[in-house]
């Protein structure tokens, strides 16, 4: 039987990196099964449509060459790459680093989907360099940084700054024609209150700005943590604004007299993934999905350099919740 063009990169990619197609073959097993055939489809929003990528911040422990190997080793059909500070691109480099690190990832038969970075500032130099660059290169999203309220101001007026900050940021995206993707997220990991936790204030900026290019990476585990019976209501106030979607789990943990979150594998905690998927397939949705790991993995859940747990145990890991991920999607007919 013909290879396919896809095991063909990575088969060509693996032997060039020196490593073994034949240790590697129940990975290429995994990473062919169910996959989506080639399509021809006129909108190229929807050739992103429910494609997954893992997010690069917990293989920040192996260089861009080797890890897109392995993320198209494992199944994935993209990644979302770090272009940040201590990220696999810096940002003062992206101009020469982006593009091989996208030559990477065509060569092993994957795509770079979206770019995560510290963007929260138009006025910055090094903002323009990267959408420009990132632009150039077809990669049509990118993760902005967050933003806090200031406890000086009332909410009315971080509002209305965030508004301000928001909407130089949306006309620099029209410009470069790439869309801006700001992530809810819970309050555990901030001493400051952040701006979009609560989704209402993230939906009522988004409406007002009411731009193609500015948009939700919708996070359902911190939308449930803030929100554990309302982030449905949550969800479709801000459906229309949903660019991406990111895929995690957590349950409650009790620890020192305090309830705190715990992230765990997907599928093993709280969050209603099959009332989740069902209003994705409800409103019409579609979009790439990031998968982030952020329970214990050896420190490279918090995207340390060198890890203390085994490199193969790190990538069963990611197998297991991207087939639990998949298995979920197609339960709710998204995928075949």
């Amino acid at each position: 039987m013909e290879l396919s063009r896809r095991n063909f990169l990575v088969k060509s990619s693996t032997a060039a990196a020196g490593i073994s197609v034949a240790a590697n073959s129940k990975l290429f097993a995994i990473g062919n099964s169910h996959r989506f055939q080639d399509l021809k489809i006129s909108d190229p929003k929807d050739q992103e449509s429910f494609k997954f990528s893992v997010f690069s911040k917990t293989l920040h422990w192996m260089p861009v060459a080797e890890m897109v190997i392995r993320v198209a080793l494992m199944g994935f059909d993209g990644i979302d790459l770090t272009v940040r500070p201590n990220g696999h691109v810096l940002p003062e480099r992206v101009e020469e680093d982006l593009p091989r690190a996208m030559e990477a990832a065509k060569k092993a038969g994957i795509r770079i989907f979206s770019i995560i970075t510290s963007i929260n500032n138009a006025d910055d130099p090094l903002t323009e360099k990267i959408l420009k660059t990132a632009s150039s290169l077809g990669i049509g999203h990118y993760r902005m940084d967050w933003l806090y309220y200031d406890d000086a101001k009332s909410i009315e007026q971080n509002l209305i700054s965030i508004q301000s900050v928001l909407s130089k940021l949306a006309v620099l995206n029209e410009k470069y024609k790439i869309r801006g993707e700001y992530q809810n997220h819970s309050g555990k990991y901030s001493p400051q209150s952040y701006f979009g936790s609560s989704i209402w204030d993230l939906y009522s900026v988004l409406n007002k700005i009411n731009s193609f290019w500015l948009g939700s990476q919708f996070d359902i585990m911190h939308a449930t943590v803030e929100g554990a019976y309302s982030w449905e209501t949550d969800f479709k106030l801000l459906n229309p604004y949903i660019y991406s979607i990111a895929f995690k789990d957590y349950f409650w943990k009790k620890e020192q007299c305090k309830w705190t979150p715990e992230v765990v594998p997907i599928g093993e905690g709280m969050v209603d993934f099959s009332k989740y998927l069902d209003l994705i397939k409800q409103f019409k949705i579609k979009c790439p999905v990031s998968i982030h790991y952020e329970y214990p993995l050896g420190g490279a859940e918090r995207g340390d350099k060198i890890i203390t747990m085994k490199s193969e145990d790190i990538f069963l890991a990611f197998e297991k919740d991207l087939a639990t991920l998949k298995n979920k999607f197609r339960k709710a007919n998204l995928i075949d």
